[in-house]
């Protein structure tokens, strides 16, 4: 099994590149950044592990730099335990809190290993086609055309009354053209909501589509938005449609808009406000009837404060606000979601059936789920598919490794509080400290309660 290692730390890089030579089934090759792998990585290489906090390029970047099919587990600090769950909402594997132990990372490898060889098969039998449980298509925009009154019941595994609460909502603006932001952590399904939107709405036989702002790269967002004329640029050998013109009729899913470039803001701000768009090259408007439902995950008020989100916009985009609470708000859905997809995974690998023992329910219920229904779903699939019995116990969940010592808001805090001392207590430099604005800084004073 071919490794690659992709770590700036020199000491970390060569212990863990002599620790891993130690086992005969690992050939290991080291990289000190991710510019540097992207030169001589190909698709010989069966797993990378990588760090996050990188100069050049951190992880993240890198993953999604990578185009051939490959597994990757993510090494980090708690102070970047937020950057890991995004790492795993990308497609990673694992992820690791710095210090570990070797046995630690030989484990996750070879659960890896073990997950892609069950998928292989499943794959040869035209039943896996994700390279990356889970993963989005990063280059991809997708479409798809649901019927009213399709079985929901297979888009919601869970059942609670905050998700009775919000599917209320949905029904009542679903019925309106007006704009929908929904709101909510990484993972918590705003694009299943978005698409709940489009079906119980008079455009369902009409196109879905889905937008991910951060995947595509920013020289490339607004002719996927609204197309190009031939002879726009270089490589614009024939006139293409925009992502709107495609959907006309139809809902457009902007998800994470919150990452949308403040060049393009103003572009889709007048789409909005004219409904036609032009396309790139292009002189003449193109008239378009698309109902736009948006998503993030950032505190767009603090983007607004900090000039990097228009408030104009946000207005236009924000008509209906929808708030998806985390997993860990909705504790009453987790083991029926659970069991739900233990369920189709079982049918979907030929396994004969599994249960989840009363300690794995409760195992699960305990945990905190930073990357919520998406983390659930990934850790449900790897039990099933690495447990040897029929019934899944807490070990098999592997959920003592996902803990970190420290939450993020925790660590948060604290830092907070220790600037404060340092800089006697002054906001403005306190402020400058940390990277914020003034304002983000006094809200989250308030918010962690913090004495001053």
């Amino acid at each position: 099994m071919k490794i690659a290692i992709v770590e700036d730390d020199i000491n970390m890089r060569k212990s863990l590149e002599l620790a891993l030579k130690e086992y005969d089934e690992f050939e290991v090759v080291t990289f000190k950044n991710g510019v540097d792998a992207l030169k001589k990585l190909d698709d010989t290489f069966s797993l990378i592990v990588t760090d996050i906090n990188m100069p050049k390029m951190d992880g993240l970047e890198f993953i999604k730099a990578v185009e051939f099919a490959c597994d990757f587990i993510v090494i980090t600090g708690n102070a970047t335990l937020n950057k890991a769950v995004e790492a795993m909402r990308l497609g990673a594997k694992d992820f690791l809190t710095k210090p570990f132990e070797i046995e630690d990372l030989v484990k996750a490898i070879k659960r890896a290993a073990k997950v892609k060889e069950i998928q292989s098969k499943s794959e040869k039998r035209g039943e896996f086609k994700d390279r990356r449980v889970g993963a989005p298509d990063t280059r991809k925009v997708k479409i798809e055309r649901r019927k009213q009154g399709s079985d929901r019941r297979k888009r919601f595994y869970g059942h609670s009354k905050a998700l009775e609460g919000i599917l209320n909502i949905i029904n009542k603006a679903a019925k309106s053209d007006a704009s929908v932001m929904l709101l909510g952590e990484s993972g918590v399904g705003k694009e299943l909501f978005a698409k709940e939107v489009h079906d119980r709405s008079p455009r369902y036989a009409k196109p879905f589509i889905a937008i991910n702002m951060a995947a595509i790269p920013e020289n490339l967002l607004e002719s996927e938005l609204f197309g190009y004329e031939k002879g726009a640029f270089t490589d614009a050998t024939a006139t293409k449609k925009g992502q709107f013109e495609v959907a006309n009729g139809g809902t457009l899913f902007l998800d994470e808009i919150g990452e949308m470039p403040m060049s393009l803001q103003a572009k889709l701000l007048r789409v909005l406000q004219e409904r036609e768009i032009v396309r790139v090259g292009g002189t003449k408007p193109i008239p378009i009837d698309v109902r736009i439902v948006s998503a993030t995950n950032a505190n767009i008020l603090e983007k607004i404060e900090d000039k990097e989100f228009r408030e104009d916009l946000y207005y236009r985009l924000n008509t209906i606000p929808i708030k998806i609470p985390p997993l860990r708000e909705r504790k009453d859905e987790i083991v029926d979601i659970a069991e739900e997809y233990l369920y189709k995974i079982c049918r979907k690998y030929e396994m004969e059936k599994k249960s989840l023992s009363d300690n794995a329910k409760e195992a699960l219920l305990e945990y905190d789920w930073p990357g919520n229904i998406r983390e659930l779903l990934s850790v449900v699939e790897r039990a099933a598919i690495l447990c040897e019995g029929d019934t899944i116990e807490p070990g098999d969940l592997f959920l003592e490794s996902r803990k970190s010592k420290k939450g993020i808001k925790e660590l948060e805090r604290e830092l907070i509080e220790e600037m404060l001392k340092e800089t006697n207590y002054e906001l403005k430099a306190c402020a400058e400290a940390l990277g914020m604005a003034i304002p983000v800084l006094k809200r989250k004073i308030e918010k962690y309660n913090i004495e001053i």
